[in-house]
């Protein structure tokens, strides 16, 4: 098991209702997160479950589209290329998993819609390589770390409500955003001394849960 981190709440709650999460062991939060999602964003998350399995969808593609750059980028990376495609595999499975969701409920997916989170992560890039690749990979291991927390939230609200398939999908994808978070954590650990490693992902975590507190809760993963 992970180590967990002493951990405070990201953003102001909406006037939505609370998740009232079932008996059992508190959630464990990622080692390089900071702070942790608002119990209410859950409520918010799947008032439009619509909006949120379509903004879901959106999030594997821009997964796989994100590794599979990084490939085209930094061919000359080779140890990393072949990480970086299975895992671009993995989250193109996840968009046809999602998607089959949409369609069993007679929806087809809604436009995508910015992502100002990571848009925020992506901004605090640095342009002189290798930090540039070193925080490339810290914004998506920090995505993919947000996006276990939150997936396993989902998991268990919709098991709380009797919604077992929905519950047990989102338990599987969950625990992959946690290898990946860890495959992007171990490829930007390569590049720079383990001192200068450790800083700039204390930095970034900080800045993470600021981003995170500034959005508002709604129907979507981020």
């Amino acid at each position: 098991m992970k180590s967990e981190r002493t951990t405070t709440t990201a953003g102001e709650a909406p006037a939505v209702a609370p998740l009232t999460l079932p008996p059992g062991p508190s959630l464990t939060l990622p080692r390089i997160l900071s702070s942790a999602t608002h119990p209410r964003w859950y409520a918010a998350a799947t008032a439009d479950l619509h909006a949120l399995l379509s903004d879901h969808l959106h999030c594997e593609r821009k997964a796989a589209e994100n590794a599979l750059s990084l490939v085209r980028r930094y061919p000359h990376r080779g140890d990393s290329v072949d990480a970086l495609g299975r895992l671009a595999h993995e989250e193109t499975s996840h968009v046809i998993q999602v998607a089959a969701f949409l369609a069993r409920r007679g929806w087809t997916p809604r436009a995508d819609t910015p992502n100002l989170y990571a848009r925020g992560l992506f901004a605090q890039v640095r342009d002189r390589e290798p930090l540039r690749l070193l925080d490339t990979l810290l914004v998506a291991a920090f995505i993919e770390a947000r996006s276990h927390e939150r997936l396993q939230l989902l998991a268990l609200g919709f098991a709380a409500n009797g919604q077992d398939e929905l519950s047990a999908f989102y338990q599987v994808l969950a625990n992959a955003e946690d290898r990946h978070a860890e495959i992007f954590l171990e490829l930007g650990a390569a590049l720079v001394p383990a001192d200068a490693f450790a800083d700039r992902l204390e930095e970034m975590s900080v800045r993470e849960s600021e981003i995170l507190s500034a959005l508002p809760h709604t129907s979507r993963v981020h």
